[in-house]
């Protein structure tokens, strides 16, 4: 009888074991190369990239243009295949795109002639329509602009809304297929200073309220340490690599107006600043320094 308890015990334990261990490997980027054939020859864009991003964490990618941020997103998302190494998301091996890994871009990439709700339903009706009714779709629908606070304008077509509603449109119905993991790529870039401040703001409610998992790429320092747990920061190309990792430990939910003073966020600012212009800096910007 002690035998037939102690299996189960002992299985258990495994399988919480295990379940920790994909939690703090919820994305597990192993030893990535990636290197492009252009007409010019082979460009080595990343060498030697290991990252490991916890489910639920908020991880941001900074560096100089040209650095890799986004390719390593893109090998993320599955939009590029990697030249070595592997690229694990949620005990799968990346191979392609995937609903479980949505995008938002810096372009919002809504189709001009359909209304909010019909841009955001388009991705719902493709992900859920064999397992939900019209019904269920419909609601998926409101509810992904409703959080967004954009459910009010689900009639308007693009041209008749804001640069920053189009925006969180594109987040809306990246939340909306209920991915595992949102990949962002400088959403906020083309954006004037408020409204990405305001949209900013917002994406640290969204992310609050539905604990998704977020990578994004970004090259704005104080965006950088207002929404990352961790930013991963990214030698200068070609062959980049991860030159380090800082931690944010700041408490959430944030205040962007409480943090301007306080000495964590002026720290971790400043040490992102020292990685991005003094240790790495551009050539040209290491001459006039």
């Amino acid at each position: 009888m002690k035998t037939s308890l102690a299996k189960p015990m002992a299985e258990r334990a495994a399988e919480g074991s295990s379940l920790v261990r994909n939690a703090e490997r919820f994305i597990d980027v192993r030893d990535v190369e990636m290197v492009f054939t252009t007409r010019k020859g082979r460009f080595h864009a990343l060498r030697d990239i290991d990252l490991q991003v916890r489910k639920g964490e908020f991880v941001t990618l900074i560096g100089h243009s040209g650095c890799g941020k986004s390719t390593l997103l893109n090998l993320i998302a599955g939009l590029t295949r990697c030249t070595g190494g592997v690229v694990i998301c949620a005990d799968k091996e990346v191979t392609g795109p995937s609903p479980e890994r949505a995008v938002v871009f810096q372009n919002h990439s809504l189709l001009p002639w359909l209304t909010c709700f019909d841009n955001v339903y388009l991705g719902v009706e493709r992900v859920f329509s064999s397992r939900e009714s019209k019904v269920q779709l419909v609601a998926r629908t409101h509810a992904a602009l409703a959080l967004v606070g954009l459910d009010h304008a689900s009639a308007k077509r693009p041209h008749e809304i804001s640069g920053g509603m189009k925006q969180r449109v594109g987040i809306a119905r990246a939340l909306a297929m209920e991915p595992k993991v949102l990949l962002m790529d400088e959403p906020f870039g083309a954006l004037d200073a408020l409204t990405r401040a305001h949209l900013q703001d917002e994406l640290l409610k969204i992310v609050g309220k539905t604990g998704s998992t977020v990578v994004m790429v970004t090259h704005d320092v104080d965006e950088a340490v207002l929404l990352s747990d961790r930013i991963v920061m990214m030698t200068n190309g070609p062959a980049a690599t991860i030159g380090e990792i800082l931690s944010v430990d700041l408490a959430r939910p944030r205040d962007r107006i409480a943090l301007a003073e306080d000495a964590a966020y002026v720290h971790c600012r400043a040490s992102v600043l020292e990685f991005l212009y003094r240790r790495h800096a551009m050539p040209g910007e290491k001459k006039a320094a």
